[in-house]
């Protein structure tokens, strides 16, 4: 992988992280649970952590998807509740994803499950109130679905791309 052609690809998932994760605040979701969302930008962080040789450019992707979005529509909260959720669920689907133990959809489930446990963390500190961990009964399977679908979805994805479309440095 060239340098230029490293740096487009990354400039084009973190505009496609973006864009999923904006279009998303437009959709009603009435069937999920309240404050659950089905996490599209994690569509794009899944191809990152699988296509880009470091692990490191895939939390790029997902830093500056998380600093731009606060940007467009959020504040110190949204940063904070992002950064809690993002860097949690990223930890956990590196660590499963390199395992080699997991499939991308396992990876992406736990993605999901690991994001909400996050904010879910860092709302009961801000609050000051642990009975916010209650709700993860009803957020967790929640993540699991979407991860599942998302996973689904970065599973055909790859599998359209020819295997020497991203070499490894």
């Amino acid at each position: 992988m060239t340098k230029t052609f490293k740096t487009v690809y990354l400039a084009l998932l973190i505009a496609q992280s973006l864009a999923l994760f904006l279009f998303e605040g437009m959709l009603p979701l009435p069937f999920l649970a309240p404050g659950a969302k089905l996490g599209l930008a994690n569509l794009i962080t899944l191809l990152a952590l699988y296509t880009l040789p470091r692990w490191q450019d895939a939390l790029l992707v997902i830093l500056v998807r998380i600093a731009l979005a606060t940007m467009f529509g959020g504040g110190p909260t949204i940063l904070m509740y992002s950064l809690a959720g993002g860097l949690l669920s990223f930890a956990v689907m590196l660590m499963l994803r390199h395992s080699g133990r997991f499939s991308i959809l396992g990876v992406s489930a736990a993605g999901g499950f690991a994001h909400n446990l996050g904010q879910l963390l860092i709302a009961s500190l801000v609050i000051g109130n642990p009975d916010l961990l209650l709700y993860l009964p009803i957020l967790g399977p929640c993540g699991i679905l979407t991860g599942l679908l998302l996973g689904t979805c970065a599973g055909l994805v790859l599998k359209k791309l020819p295997p020497d479309y991203f070499p490894r440095v």
